[in-house]
């Protein structure tokens, strides 16, 4: 999901296998039919099972508009994408997430959608929804499915400590959630476990529920890094967890999510932060009689306000259909359907109308606390930043690392992200 620059020859090559391996398949048929491709990024069992049966739904109900579905990849699908774009071969029907369009959006590789989209569809997503794929004055994307950060706990070594369970009507301050964190290490076990294999969203995106923001706006238009008080109040909490309480575990820093579960089922962590959709995991792995549950991530001066990068659905600029992909679109995304994704894939839809459904509120799985934090979930700061690519990978990636593993101080990550990163983001905004 993230955006590389393709070097000439990856380009050219990945171009000459396209055209061998004869992707394109859009059009209008011999038959007078319509033919649109449709690459999903759905990769869970239950998600693509949903999502081919719409597609099959579509198909048996609009014989002369008819789906393929294309398997796409979430660790391919930028590079990909660009190379299809580059040869004439793109889809007609993207999926993507909003954090990875900025690119392509201004680069004139997708359509605005909103001449194109059903006014239904139009009116149920949150306008703070649009907002994540919203680039100049256009709209290019869908955004359908979210995924909040939640901390998942051993319900069993909670109840015994004693200390207070969080609501999404009362959660923990960021300082409590630190006190927390150090009642539950014991001998063998640390409060938490944060795997930071890939820092910058996670500190970023819960950095808006202590006030920080990290990208401002010029009158200009262009963005700058400002690194304010709120912005180090995320940081500084998993700091200090890890090298002066010694409550959060310096092992998972170098982790992705799916490592740590080993260690969460065996009570070594009390507590790991993950994202929402990794209860599915967690249902499938889990040994039996494991108890665990789902608590909002901390607050602060923000609320439980977090920055999320929807998962969305774009319609290519040179498909000769826009208007039937958009209409698939709005039948992939009609309030039932998108419940049935939602569910597929353990995320949140987007829609006001889906995120009533019965289905989403019960407490089973965490199913309700998700769905209480839905309102406080936000576009990612860098939503629409260009140039924050490079700034992630090269700039706060590795200094964010170095400041968890105790390598350097606060006032080194303030100045590489702010001075470091501004030099960064001006060579995309002259």
């Amino acid at each position: 999901m993230r955006a590389r620059l393709l070097t000439l020859a990856g380009v050219v090559l990945a171009l000459l296998l396209s055209t061998l391996t004869g992707c394109s398949g859009s059009g209008t048929a011999d038959d007078g039919k319509i033919k649109l491709r449709f690459q999903s990024l759905a990769w869970q069992k239950e998600s693509v099972a949903a999502t081919k049966e719409l597609v099959k739904e579509w198909n048996g109900a609009h014989p002369q508009i008819q789906v393929q579905y294309v398997q796409g990849s979430w660790d391919t699908v930028h590079d990909q994408l660009l190379t299809s774009f580059e040869g004439g071969e793109a889809p007609d029907v993207i999926h993507d997430a909003s954090d990875d369009l900025a690119d392509f959006a201004y680069g004139g590789y997708l359509a605005d959608l909103r001449p194109l989209l059903p006014t239904a569809l139009k009116q149920d997503i949150p306008e703070r929804s649009w907002e994540t794929a919203t680039f100049g004055e256009g709209v290019y994307g869908v955004p359908f499915l979210q995924e909040p950060r939640v901390l998942m706990a051993n319900t069993r070594i909670l109840k015994v400590s004693g200390v207070r369970m969080p609501t999404p009507q009362q959660p923990w301050s960021w300082q409590e959630f630190r006190q927390v964190a150090k009642k539950l290490t014991a001998r063998g076990r640390y409060g938490i476990a944060w795997p930071l294999k890939e820092p910058v969203s996670l500190t970023l995106n819960l950095g808006l529920s202590a006030g920080g923001r990290l990208f401002h706006r010029e009158a200009d238009g262009r963005a700058r890094v400002v690194f304010e008080e709120g912005d180090a109040t995320v940081p500084s909490v998993i700091h200090d967890q890890v090298g002066v309480d010694g409550s959060a575990a310096r092992t998972t820093l170098g982790m992705g999510g799916s490592d740590i579960l080993p260690g969460f089922f065996g009570g070594r962590y009390a507590m790991a932060a993950l994202g929402f959709s990794y209860r599915q995991q967690i249902v499938q792995q889990a040994p039996e009689g494991f108890e665990w549950t789902v608590l909002p991530a901390p607050a602060g001066s923000g609320g439980l306000a977090q920055g999320v990068s929807p998962q969305t659905l774009s319609v290519a600029e040179d498909s000769p259909h826009k208007r039937e992909a958009a209409a698939f679109i709005g039948f992939l995304l009609q309030p039932r359907n998108m419940v049935r994704l939602a569910q597929g894939d353990w995320m949140l839809p987007t829609g006001v109308a889906a995120l009533k459904d019965p289905a989403l509120h019960t407490g089973r799985h965490g199913w309700a606390t998700g769905a209480a934090l839905a309102d406080a979930l936000r576009p990612a700061p860098a939503q629409s930043v260009r140039g924050y690519p490079e700034w992630k990978d090269k700039v706060a990636t590795p200094a964010l690392q170095q400041y968890y593993s105790g390598a350097i101080d606060l006032a080194e990550l303030r100045k590489r992200l702010v001075k470091d990163g501004n030099r960064v983001l001006a060579r995309y905004q002259r």
